[in-house]
């Protein structure tokens, strides 16, 4: 006989064997950080859900590390953001981007980095309530993993998924639990992969796939050394090495990246992947290890070294069926820019408000078709940009005659003529700084973090307010610039309400929707509370519940006082209108609650 039930499954009684079929809502394959914030964000709207991972442990190295504003807002929405900060290395301790022969070597120039740019940096606290840090993935992924736990996530470790099939109703796992050696079945109403950069879930789901795999070759090596000396005064999350053999594989150079200042770190170098890794003895690792810091003499303690390729693969489309897949398993790039992480948890924020409201009723299953449509093109953006800072490397050695085949001796020789006082050296020196100075393109791509603007001509999930798309007046990887257009991300302005001072991201999320307006929208506020879908309303101006004493606000919102911004669960505007205007208020009164009403059953699936 079958029995359903719910995690975990009862002891079976005496007689009959049984086979047990675990039921849930959601279930997630994969607890890195996609899976772990989508179960984070799921029981946080008390969705039901069952975590599964292959592995006896979360992650055990530090891998991923810079989390972006973006992601930290998402973090502050879910609740966790206070504590990634105590334990992630602040901003101001990030960002001295070194370029140079060896740590105690020759500085060959520095890029002020990760929002560390003063003129940078203003844009930064412009642009959000939160700062970026570094956040090692294997300190990130417990945080988001002990608070899904808390809020109602069923968690198993060394649980394999091993396949599954889908029909109208639902999706059958088939998991070996990997402990006792048997396989059991978790029958979910839809399923999340998870599950990496080799996802079983994402081939099962036979999800198409552009671009390719393997296409260089990259050894990490996590060691301990007290490298403060060369470090400490120039404090970096990353310092590149321009040593013989760095152009080989890997990301374009070598690499010493701080995980905890200053005695932590984890080293990139690359191999030939047409002839396979090397053999990642101790004693090999140490020689890179020795070889990239520069000193000979220096107590090191390695604690790993692995092997991986340089991918540059992205999904076309996120989902089949009942299938859906985030993070790595369908956007596969190397570390550049530091995107991996900061595109995985938003995958997850962006599809867990939409499944919720999918499983409550409030919602048609087609609102789950703007996942593909909202997040493929981000996916694809970020593994381009991510392969091309890759590629904008190449110039440093240009600069230095490096990328030719030659002897170390010539190498070191080209380094030490940029000092020379000759025409030619002069030359080299202001090409070598121009090199280093276009990487802000892979250390302060403030655009490529906050700009995502989800195409209201392809998501259902956004509504067209008829006005054209102006574009961008600045680079947009570089500059970030807010909009309240339908389908950006709503502009941050430091409010207050009462005593509070709050930003306009504070009055938004929770896994609602919520409407904004101002002075005169008083019949925006009536027709949101007689919705059947929860909205929670903020009126922003002199004298009512939250006030704009900067005047940030008036300019951000684009639309007059009487205007109405209706933003999604995930902060994105999903609806704006700019009211009938002071002298037709009645005739506001009638339409508004029909013009919200028609909008919502756009972005619901209903229309």
């Amino acid at each position: 006989m079958i029995t359903h039930v719910r995690f975990p499954p009862p002891e079976p009684s005496a007689g009959a064997p049984v086979s047990t079929v675990v039921e849930t809502d959601v279930l997630i394959v994969g607890s890195g950080p996609a899976g772990a914030s989508a179960a984070l964000a799921l029981s946080t709207y008390g969705v039901p859900n069952i975590v599964v991972t292959r592995y006896a442990s979360l992650a055990d190295t530090p891998r991923a590390h810079i989390t972006n504003q973006r992601t930290m807002e998402v973090l502050r929405d879910l609740g966790v953001e206070q504590e990634v900060v105590e334990q992630a290395t602040p901003q101001h301790l990030m960002g001295n981007t070194t370029f140079c022969t060896s740590l105690a070597g020759e500085e060959l120039g520095r890029v002020r980095s990760w929002g560390n740019d003063p003129l940078v940096q203003a844009e930064h606290e412009l642009a959000s309530p939160t700062r970026m840090c570094d956040m090692p993935q294997h300190l990130m992924e417990p945080v988001l993993v002990n608070a899904a736990v808390a809020r109602g996530t069923l968690l198993r470790f060394q649980n394999e998924y091993l396949s599954h099939t889908q029909d109208a109703d639902g999706v059958t796992a088939t998991v070996r639990d990997r402990l006792r050696g048997d396989t059991y079945e978790i029958r979910a109403k839809y399923l999340i992969g998870a599950d990496g950069g080799r996802s079983r879930v994402a081939a099962d789901a036979g999800l198409p796939m552009g671009g390719q795999m393997g296409v260089a070759g990259s050894i990490n090596i996590v060691f301990e050394a007290d490298l403060s000396k060369y470090t400490a005064h120039r404090p970096a999350t990353l310092y590149w090495v321009l040593a013989p053999g760095a152009t080989v594989g890997g990301i374009g150079a070598g690499l010493v990246r701080c995980v905890r200042p200053w005695n932590e770190w984890l080293i990139v170098w690359g191999y030939d992947v047409s002839a396979g890794a090397p053999d990642l003895t101790t004693e090999y690792a140490e020689s890179v290890v020795r070889q990239l810091v520069g000193d000979d003499e220096l107590p090191v303690t390695v604690r790993s070294s692995s092997a991986w390729t340089v991918n540059e693969m992205y999904a076309e489309s996120y989902a089949n069926g009942r299938v859906f897949c985030a993070g790595d398993a369908v956007h596969r790039h190397p570390p550049s820019n530091g995107l991996g992480s900061n595109t995985s948890i938003q995958d997850a924020y962006n599809l867990a408000w939409k499944l919720k409201l999918v499983l409550d009723g409030t919602a048609h299953p087609r609102l789950l078709d703007s996942y593909t449509a909202e997040r493929a093109p981000v996916g694809r953006q970020i593994v381009t940009r991510a392969n091309r800072s890759i590629r904008e490397t190449a110039p440093v050695f240009e600069a230095l005659d490096g990328l030719s085949p030659q002897t170390p001796e010539q190498l070191w020789a080209n380094i030490a003529a940029r000092k020379d006082a000759t025409e030619a050296a002069e030359k080299q020196r202001a090409k070598l700084r121009e090199a280093i100075a276009f990487k802000v393109y892979e250390f302060n791509a403030h655009g490529v973090d906050l700009n995502q603007r989800y195409p209201a001509d392809g998501s259902a999930a956004i509504v067209p307010d008829g006005t054209p798309d102006p574009g961008f007046a600045r680079d947009p990887e570089l500059y970030h610039q807010p909009s309240s257009r339908p389908g950006a991300r709503l502009p941050h302005a430091w409010i207050t309400s009462g005593t509070r001072t709050l930003s306009t991201l504070d009055t938004i999320g929770r896994g609602r929707f919520t409407l904004l307006t101002g002075i005169g929208g008083e019949a925006w506020v009536r027709a949101a509370e007689a919705q059947e879908v929860e909205i929670a309303t903020v009126v922003i101006g002199p004298g009512q519940p939250c006030e704009d004493p900067y005047g940030d606000w008036a300019r951000l919102r684009e639309i007059p006082d009487a205007g109405a911004l209706l933003v999604r669960p995930d902060g994105f505007v999903a609806f704006r209108h700019a009211g009938a205007g002071p002298d037709a208020g009645k005739l506001l009164a009638e339409d508004a609650g029909k013009l919200l009403t028609d909008a919502l059953r756009r972005i619901l699936g209903h229309a």
